[in-house]
């Protein structure tokens, strides 16, 4: 569970009665998409010829630059998801990231989901002993990529909800 019970203002666009503008909505995804491709080679690995989750990533910029609807971005993220269902470990958290970054699209606050699932696939696939360190490595190239007018919101957002996702941000 990525969403809290209450949702931030500033994660919800200005036409549903946030703050949030569509400008930031886009960078939000983009982001988004950044942190799922980092880890998509751990799906790619375990289901080399499943392409689901490249297309949820794809879809996701497809989105940003206006070529799909949110119906269908929101829609692809249950195809991502499902891609990861039978798998374990990184490659399951790789398609999960995937499936958030998509969702964007709907709930702009997905996009820590993205982020967080992106930090457990680094963990999985880390050397026993290594994974704490490998996630911390993998949250510090995500904030290195957050870009300037989202870095503030995206970095108290991270704070806000570190608990419900599974303490990644720390």
């Amino acid at each position: 569970m990525i969403l809290p019970k209450e949702r931030d203002p500033r994660l919800i666009t200005i036409r549903r009665g946030g703050s949030l503008t569509d400008a930031h909505h886009r960078l939000l995804a983009l982001w988004a998409a950044e942190c799922a491709e980092h880890v998509l080679h751990h799906f790619e690995a375990a289901a080399p010829e499943d392409d689901r989750p490249r297309r949820a990533i794809e879809m996701t910029r497809a989105w940003t630059r206006g070529e799909v609807k949110m119906t269908e971005a929101h829609d692809f993220a249950f195809v991502a998801n499902a891609a990861g269902r039978d798998l374990k470990g990184a490659g399951k958290f790789a398609a999960l990231a995937a499936g958030q970054s998509v969702a964007v699209a709907h709930v702009a606050a997905h996009d820590l989901g993205a982020a967080a699932y992106a930090i457990r696939a680094v963990r999985a696939a880390a050397a026993n002993g290594e994974e704490e360190r490998a996630g911390r490595a993998e949250c510090d190239w995500q904030r290195a990529r957050l870009r300037g007018e989202i870095r503030a919101l995206v970095l108290d957002d991270q704070k806000n909800r570190n608990a419900i996702c599974w303490g990644v941000f720390e």
